[in-house]
């Protein structure tokens, strides 16, 4: 995940790997105490329940995300695609 975010940021993986580690954390303790959380892009988290096992905790979580949005043709798609009237011929 980390080298993954390095590509898309193009920070360096020293300087993000304490940054991811640390946002993970925090990510943790919130679902440990069943805060909900707004993570957009990504969406709504909202902790339903949790149960205790021998082996940690078990979180049965619901993440509320917007359907994707379909990226706004460019001006240059928009003049070559079809035309908008048929022609009478």
């Amino acid at each position: 995940m980390i080298d993954q975010v390095v590509a898309r940021s193009g920070v360096k993986k020293r300087d993000a790997k304490p940054v991811v580690e640390a946002m993970l954390a925090v990510l943790g303790e919130a679902i440990d105490a069943k805060r909900p959380l707004h993570l957009e892009p990504m969406g709504k988290l909202r902790v339903n329940r949790s149960k205790d096992t021998p082996n940690g905790r078990i979180h049965i979580c619901k993440l509320r995300r917007k359907p994707a949005i379909a990226e706004k043709p460019s001006q240059e798609q928009k003049t070559a695609s079809t035309p908008l009237a048929k022609s009478e011929r």
